[in-house]
């Protein structure tokens, strides 16, 4: 097969190529961004693999980084653009199920190609369009399958990480998963507890950013993977109902966290620890315990101008969103944040006073100060107060007389 017109970012990656052909090497392009072009779809990185040997590869260009050179890989930067290009390779041994204990650099393009996941990825592409598919990956493309390269039993215990990116690229593609590949997750889904939890986030949360996320859950919830992430065996039911109710994948990861904690009826404090559990950083956790404080308000009708002030317009589009896939009552979004916008602040530093003005109106420093100024904020917020100096100033010292 023969591509006739290569992506543009093929045709700026050509010199590289160009470069190490003309010193006697044998370099493609590889990977998803081949896979993808015949999809019809966006590529992003461009990957090179060549029979240079990394030394051989870094004499012949100017700018290159080692980012990965004892697996072969180097980064040659090319007018403000990095291409990572890796050396054909053989491994073996791969006693943490992800990494290989050695790597063995060799000449055969067919070598290299025989250790990847899945054939729809074995696929290599010369500069002239031709397709070099030894797995016969363009079939399975063709038919919407992703099938392991060769045995799946042997490239899942290889990198047990590969039964994640099976089911997220069931979710990105609609595609189906080979029958024997699907067995081998099955037998091999134990790894999974193997390999470092941020590695198997990055593919659960690509899963449900799909546009097809239940094509993806099916899998991961049929074969068994659920058991072997954190926390998830307790809600096998709830993801079972997930998984017949998503109709479209989520906008981003706050949604993906958001939908889950919902589904799951989390409190604030079991947000906090689903989402410490997966390695979460705390923006994030922060970030979906306000969002999902929101679906809840969203979907018994309970939005009020406190809850629009402290969620944001950021978190409000999420929190409906959500509210919108698991079917419950939810707003049109432009009517929700235009309920946002029209409040008076939308945020503290709005205030039309500060704790400078209070002091300088005669209230003392310490705790009262504080507790004037959340006064007026939410006073401001609900629309008891307009946001005026003047009348804010008589409102906190009414206020803390009334207090005394």
């Amino acid at each position: 097969m023969k591509i006739e017109t290569l992506p543009e970012e093929f045709i700026k990656a050509r010199p590289i190529i160009d470069t190490i052909e003309a010193a006697g090497y044998a370099a493609y392009y590889v990977g998803g961004s081949v896979r993808d072009t015949l999809l019809g779809l966006p590529i992003h990185d461009v990957d090179i693999a060549t029979s240079a040997y990394p030394e051989e590869v870094k004499a012949l260009f100017k700018r290159t980084v080692d980012t990965g050179i004892e697996h072969g890989t180097v980064m040659i930067l090319d007018h403000g653009t990095g291409y990572e290009t890796t050396t054909f390779r053989t491994e073996s041994g791969y006693q943490d199920y992800r990494r290989p204990d050695s790597v063995k650099f060799v000449r055969s393009l067919k070598e290299d190609l025989n250790r990847r996941d899945f054939t729809i990825n074995a696929l290599a592409l010369k500069t002239d369009g031709t397709i070099i598919d030894y797995f016969d990956g363009l079939t399975d493309l063709a038919e919407h399958r992703i099938k392991a390269v060769g045995d799946p039993e042997k490239r899942f215990n290889e990198d047990a990480l590969r039964m994640m990116r099976a089911v997220r690229f069931a979710s990105q593609l609609n595609f189906e998963i080979d029958p024997e590949t699907i067995e081998g997750i099955k037998h091999h889904g134990p790894l999974l507890t193997k390999i470092a939890v941020e590695r198997i986030h990055v593919e659960f949360v690509k899963m449900l950013l799909g546009q097809w996320p239940s094509k993806g859950l099916d899998v991961f919830m049929a074969t068994g993977l659920y058991q072997y992430c954190p926390d998830f065996k307790a809600y096998q039911e709830q993801l079972n109902h997930l998984r017949d109710q998503l109709k479209r994948g989520l906008s981003n990861e706050t949604a993906v966290w958001t939908l889950l904690a919902s589904v799951f009826d989390l409190s604030w404090k079991q947000v906090n620890q689903l989402l410490k559990d997966w390695k979460s950083a705390n923006q994030l956790i922060e970030d979906v315990q306000v969002a999902t404080q929101a679906v809840s308000a969203i979907s018994n009708h309970s939005v009020d101008d406190w809850l629009l002030y402290q969620t944001g317009s950021e978190l409000l589009t999420i929190a409906n969103e959500v509210a919108q896939q698991l079917d419950v009552f939810a707003y049109e979004t432009p009517d929700l944040l235009n309920r946002y916008q029209v409040l008076q602040i939308h945020s503290k530093k709005e205030l039309a006073v500060s704790g400078q003005d209070l002091m300088s109106a005669g209230i003392k420093p310490g705790p009262q100060l504080g507790q004037a100024l959340s006064f007026l904020e939410r006073q401001v917020v609900e629309n008891h107060l307009n946001n005026q100096t003047q009348e804010l100033l008589s409102a906190a010292i009414k206020f803390l007389n009334e207090k005394a």
